[in-house]
């Protein structure tokens, strides 16, 4: 078992380390969907800034592989954890590994979700419940299962949950609905707490991306809602997860009387 690791001083907004560029150095970061697209790219930029991170989702492979990419470059202490999201007491045992191998956690990013477009008259139902499942129910009981690292991290330090959105909760997108329906829900969950979480210091952000380039999308079941995704992509030069990754970053490192609480990223053709 390694050593628990200290949290990181909150920062004032001057002198070096301070917002923007923010040293993460000493925060515990976890991390769901971490197994490609914006999750891993969120997990790399904040180990590049000094973080431990947890590393969560269910391909472990891919998981372990990320994992040893990170301690090979250097960057902090990586734990794969392969987990199902959707089930509570999974999610529950997963917390108790992060805090016995990394220490108490005081970052978590919310990013795990899937994207299943189609006409409502003739989706696959099925599909609208893994998105209920994942975007829905999943991101509820991560918070959930680190939320008292987080207020006790806040105590004296800064402590931030990040949901990652979408601009599909207040935009319209016709034949994506559910999807859309799904974050909206994170969207009025992410203002309730943080009503309710922000005067105990825990931030809680919501970062709603445009299209952007991952493999979000890709196992829908409808072929056509697959190819106007792909013409979508090709046609708005999209955002890369990388580019999400960077604002989760810049959002988590502001001074820990600033919360960043919403942020829409969308690229510059997107309009």
């Amino acid at each position: 078992m390694t050593t628990p690791a200290t949290h990181a001083t909150p920062t004032t907004g001057s002198g070096p380390g301070s917002w923007p560029g923010g040293s993460l150095a000493g925060r515990v970061a976890v991390i769901t969907g971490a197994t490609s697209g914006i999750g891993a790219a969120t997990a790399r930029r904040l180990a590049l800034g000094g973080a431990h991170v947890a590393l969560m989702g269910r391909r472990e492979h891919r998981l372990d592989a990320l994992a040893d990419e990170l301690r090979t470059a250097g960057h902090g202490k990586a734990l794969p954890i392969a987990v199902d999201l959707t089930d509570p007491e999974a999610l529950t045992r997963a917390a108790t590994a992060v805090r016995a191998e990394l220490g108490p956690v005081d970052l978590v990013v919310a990013n795990a979700g899937t994207m299943l477009g189609a006409p409502f008259e003739t989706a696959d139902t099925g599909e609208w419940d893994r998105m209920l499942d994942v975007n829905v129910r999943g991101l509820i009981h991560t918070g959930r299962a680190f939320i008292g690292d987080l207020t006790a991290a806040a105590e004296n330090g800064p402590a931030d949950l990040v949901h990652i959105g979408s601009v599909a909760s207040h935009m319209l997108y016709p034949n994506w609905s559910v999807y859309g329906a799904t974050k909206a829900a994170v969207a009025q969950l992410t203002r309730n707490l943080r009503a309710e979480l922000g005067p105990r210091d825990v931030r809680v952000h919501n970062i709603e991306p445009a299209v952007t380039a991952t493999e979000l999308g890709s196992d829908m079941s409808d072929d056509d809602m697959r190819a106007a995704l792909t013409q979508m992509r090709d046609s708005l030069r999209p955002l890369s997860a990388q580019d999400i990754a960077e604002a989760v970053a810049f959002t988590v490192a502001a001074p820990a009387n600033v919360n960043i609480a919403d942020m829409a990223v969308v690229s510059v053709r997107y309009g």
